[in-house]
């Protein structure tokens, strides 16, 4: 009886052995899918940056147009009045 009980005790210990590994392979692939969501999301986020600085030095492009149209105007207009 002492022998079928270390002979189960094994059994048990090899049975949480194989779920451990199992985990383990588990939470590799886990982790393996998440740095590469994680890559992927820094890619995101850089082309979303690099589109917003973009877009900022256009509108400031504009503004400055607009600006140089409303001065020019506004001096046509001062010479116009005198």
């Amino acid at each position: 009886m002492d022998n079928d009980n270390v002979m189960l005790q094994f059994d048990q210990l090899e049975q949480k052995v194989g779920n451990l590994i199992t985990r383990c392979k588990s939470t590799e692939n886990l982790n393996l899918e998440l740095s590469a969501k994680v890559k992927r999301l820094e890619e995101e986020l850089k082309k979303k940056v690099e589109t917003e600085n973009k877009n900022t030095e256009q509108k400031a492009l504009i503004r400055s147009k607009v600006d140089n149209i409303l001065a020019k105007l506004n001096h046509l207009n001062e010479n116009k009045i005198e």
